[in-house]
């Protein structure tokens, strides 16, 4: 009876579970600033946008398409800091670039959130605003900003709210966790910082 309810359970979730497993593997390996970190959080996108498209979540299906662009650019981004420094250096923000995105990613919101609305997207205000500071924290990340992970940490604990109501209670773990990694990568990107600086 279990044995047949959980390979039921795992035919109708198993592409949610997968998107997930792999997910929490690449933000694991961000933490740790291993180049690993964003083939594997590749993987995880290309599953996470059907689960998406299955749930009609819209924007959240669009912003897996923005990540695979700024995954590439930060897989390159860190290879390349890599090769010249010999490891994946912490970057400063500034004041300035800070204001920069954040202001971006308002606009986001707006631009991102009508367009939801008029496909009858679930959530569409709420979607494209995760989705348009999602966009700015991935970018950070790219970037190698220790910014990134108080962003993220906001914008997974609204996700983890939307992921119940959606039904899509594995998501909703995952990205529980995923604030539980946020808070690591701030502390060990904190500390990365800090010895860059005494070095």
């Amino acid at each position: 009876m279990i044995g047949e309810t959980l390979t039921r359970y795992l035919a109708s979730h198993g592409l949610e579970l997968a998107s997930a497993v792999t997910a929490a593997i690449g933000i694991w390996l961000t933490t740790k600033r291993r180049l690993l970190c964003w083939p594997v959080t590749l993987i995880s996108i290309f599953l996470y946008m059907l689960v998406f498209l299955r749930v009609q979540l819209y924007s959240d299906a669009l912003l897996q398409a923005f990540f695979v662009v700024f995954t590439i650019y930060g897989w390159w981004n860190w290879w390349r800091g890599k090769r010249h420094e010999g490891e994946v250096r912490v970057a400063p923000l500034t004041g300035r670039s800070m204001f920069v995105a954040l202001a971006a990613g308002l606009f986001g919101c707006f631009a991102l959130g009508s367009l939801a609305a008029r496909i009858h997207a679930a959530l569409p205000h709420l979607d494209a605003t995760l989705m348009s500071y999602s966009l700015v924290a991935t970018w950070w990340q790219a970037r190698k900003h220790i910014a990134n992970w108080w962003l993220w940490i906001v914008v997974d604990v609204i996700y983890v709210g939307e992921y119940i109501y959606k039904d899509l209670w594995i998501t909703a773990v995952l990205y529980a966790v995923l604030v539980v990694l946020a808070i690591l990568g701030l502390r060990d990107w904190r500390r990365a910082a800090a010895d860059q600086v005494a070095a």
